[in-house]
């Protein structure tokens, strides 16, 4: 497995490091916010702001971790069977998917339903039913994934696949608490209703 991935670089887990801390950091913040309004009291009692500045952080954060990612793999020893340009192929069409499910959904969300605004109390008038979201559930997550792996392809890295498996597993953990916590959120509001 050495020859694989270089376990003494320590960029290998910084990378690691900031893909485990960021789903942590959010759920972490909005949970805080939902139950204090800590980040709207600090931006003066308006929600809005207070959403807009966890997205400033949220994004910057990915920023981050995608250098770092980057950086990992340009420290990490590549592989001849990712040269095959079934391989390469593959890994533009992962890219491209990716990148459609990614944007399509902040399209599709605005930056208060990207960014965690329901936890803000900024909720949506219903549930987007429309393209990403009639493809797959969690089209930020799979579209984000992809995006890992497919840069593990181009780039020829196993340690890339490595990452890209951890990021998978984060996702699916971060879900089992995101999921049913913004369904209580919904069904608060749809009591409040009637």
């Amino acid at each position: 497995m050495s020859n694989l991935v270089d376990f003494s670089q320590p960029s290998l887990y910084y990378a690691l490091g900031h893909i485990l801390f960021n789903p942590i950091f959010w759920n972490t913040v909005a949970r805080a916010e939902y139950k204090n309004k800590i980040l709207t009291k600090l931006a003066g009692g308006n929600a809005y702001r207070g959403t807009y500045g966890l997205a400033i952080v949220i994004f910057t954060l990915g920023l981050t971790r995608d250098y770092l990612y980057h950086t990992a793999l340009g420290n990490q020893p590549t592989h001849p069977f990712f040269e095959q340009y079934i391989i390469q192929i593959t890994a533009v069409l992962l890219f491209l998917t990716g990148n459609t499910l990614v944007l399509s959904s902040m399209w599709a969300l605005g930056v208060t339903g990207t960014y965690l605004g329901d936890y803000f109390g900024i909720l949506m008038k219903e549930r987007v039913t429309g393209f990403p979201f009639n493809v797959c559930d969690n089209p930020m997550y799979i579209g984000s994934t992809c995006t890992f792996l497919a840069t593990a392809l181009w780039y020829k890295s196993p340690a890339g696949v490595l990452l890209t498996a951890v990021v998978y597993v984060v996702y699916k953990i971060a879900l089992t608490f995101e999921e049913p916590f913004t369904a209580k959120i919904y069904a608060t509001k749809d009591n409040k209703k009637n």
